[in-house]
């Protein structure tokens, strides 16, 4: 069972927003071809933050990135810290980044731990808003992805050419397009 922890204050729904967004989009696409095996051992750890301010989420970053590095790649190997209450604008999200790679730093866990970013508004820098490009990082609310640096190895080792992916994923999204896209989430 994946270990899930939701604050009192949100809601069941993020959760199961972002699990279905993670099945149907970043698996059932294979926009990452590394997702599915952590997904089927069930060593995602779901955090939904209650955070409302930027002080918080840093807070609940930290908590939940020293959770990652003092536990068991086998029990938990990647977090998806969820915030949908702070951060909602996404140049707010995208500054935080420095934050949180600063943070990384503090902990000396550059190097072990990195951060990947998803969100409601990800735009890739010179993208149109609407470019379907941006959906390879969209995701229901935003989401900071905690990954041990020793997956990432692992999982580039096992495939020929990791640019592919990047291909990979603008040719099937071009391909869907925009309408393809929201079909894939009222579709059951």
């Amino acid at each position: 069972m994946p270990t899930v922890i939701i604050s009192p204050a949100s809601d069941s729904v993020v959760l199961s927003a972002t699990q279905t967004w993670l099945e149907k989009a970043v698996i059932g696409l294979n926009l990452c071809p590394f997702a599915n095996s952590v997904h089927v051992k069930k060593q995602i750890r779901y955090a939904v933050s209650d955070a409302e301010n930027a002080r918080d989420l840093h807070s609940d970053l930290l908590r939940e990135l020293t959770f990652l590095l003092n536990t068991d790649p086998e029990a938990v190997e990647t977090t998806l810290l969820i915030h949908p209450g702070v951060l909602t604008d996404f140049l707010d999200f995208n500054d935080f980044l420095d934050v949180a790679d600063a943070l990384l730093e503090e902990l000396n866990a550059d190097g072990i731990l990195q951060i990947a970013s998803f969100h409601p508004d990800y735009q890739f820098a010179g993208s149109t808003p609407d470019d379907i490009e941006n959906y390879t990082n969209r995701s229901p609310y935003p989401t900071l992805h905690l990954i041990r640096e020793e997956s990432i190895d692992r999982a580039v080792d096992a495939f020929d050419d990791t640019d592919d992916i990047y291909h990979k994923n603008m040719e099937t999204l071009n391909k869907m397009g925009l309408d393809g896209w929201r079909k894939l989430f009222t579709e059951k």
